[in-house]
């Protein structure tokens, strides 16, 4: 049977959780496991575990392998998805020059096809989420950092290089705060929930009144999507300045991701968006469609919430697989 019209396997892999996905050929999800990474043991504690989760799934999902047409597997850092290797990764020490795709292709006996994961994140929404029908789109997930990934003529971008999509590191403000890549001024490093986290953190520390105190019981690591999403609906004075100017440089990211390939749709995820939907998107378009070098028709790039939730990623890997395979 050709591998397009087989179950296949999709893996998200993150800095602290792993989630793993039996699809079938429609993009209807068979099955899922979702468990800690424990990045903290190490590269083969991981991968064991990686293994180990695909043949649970597998499994959950009343399959053999010899009915699978593949593993997409997701993963963050700079990576060579030709050969499957990891370079690193910032949230999960001791990954250099990880050959990832081989190891878990030898202990599954199937293919295994290695992108980065926000790539795939993209992926998902354009092939079977918000962004389906169009041909060219632009994915921002908002989450502990800021990622991105392009679809130009219906096809993921990837670069010479491999690493076209990084929206969290275009300069938005010139001489801005340190970012963790080491760069100043970089989109994630005004916007990410990171960077909300801390600058709440220096108001409440200069003394600005807010709620957050009180929502969190002053443990800093209770400070959620979730948290920062109940306490901008109250309308909490610190978290609304916070936010907004976050919201304002994800409008002049979307303005010069625009003023650049001016594509129909720009679709916005991670946990931030999910846990505050279109409410948050309002402002970013008015900030954005500001400093469109186009005004007219500004209303045809549309700037919508993503629609598949935390299951983007694993889909967008069973994507990876049926048009790899098909090449």
């Amino acid at each position: 049977m050709n591998e397009h019209n087989m179950p296949v396997l999709g893996v998200d892999l993150g800095g602290t959780k792993i989630l793993a996905a039996a699809v079938d050929p429609t993009g209807r999800v068979i099955a899922r496991i979702k468990r800690k990474t424990r990045a903290e043991r190490g590269p083969e504690a991981v991968i064991t575990r990686l293994i180990e989760t695909c043949r649970r799934v597998i499994r959950k999902a009343g399959l053999t392998w010899d009915e699978i047409g593949g593993v997409g597997l997701g993963a963050p850092g700079p990576l060579d998805p030709t050969h499957g290797i990891i370079y690193n990764t910032p949230n999960m020490p001791g990954w250099n020059q990880v050959p990832l795709g081989p190891r878990l292709a030898e202990a599954l006996g199937v293919p295994v096809y290695l992108e980065n994961d926000v790539n795939l994140g993209t992926l998902g929404e354009h092939a079977l989420g918000a962004g389906r029908g169009t041909q060219d789109m632009v994915g921002i997930f908002v989450g502990t950092g800021v990622g991105g990934g392009v679809i130009l003529d219906g096809k993921l971008r990837s670069g010479v290089r491999s690493a076209a999509g990084e929206i969290g590191h275009m300069v938005v403000l010139a001489e801005g705060p340190v970012c963790g890549c080491g760069k100043r001024g970089c989109l994630e490093s005004v916007a990410s929930r990171t960077a909300i986290v801390r600058d709440i953190r220096s108001g409440i520390a200069a003394g600005r009144e807010s709620i957050i105190p009180q929502m969190t019981g002053g443990d800093p690591e209770r400070l959620t999507s979730g948290v920062l999403a109940r306490a901008w609906r109250q309308r909490d004075p610190l978290v609304r300045e916070v936010m907004g100017r976050a919201q304002f440089y994800l409008g002049v990211g979307v303005a010069s991701i625009v003023n650049l390939l001016d594509p129909e749709m720009i679709v916005f995820g991670g946990g931030v968006v999910e846990a505050l939907g279109d409410e948050f998107l309002a402002q970013i378009r008015i900030v954005a469609r500001q400093y469109f070098i186009q005004q007219r028709d500004a209303d045809r790039v549309r700037i919508v919430t993503a629609s598949l939730g935390d299951q983007a990623g694993v889909l967008g890997a069973a994507v990876l697989v049926w048009q790899r395979s098909h090449r």
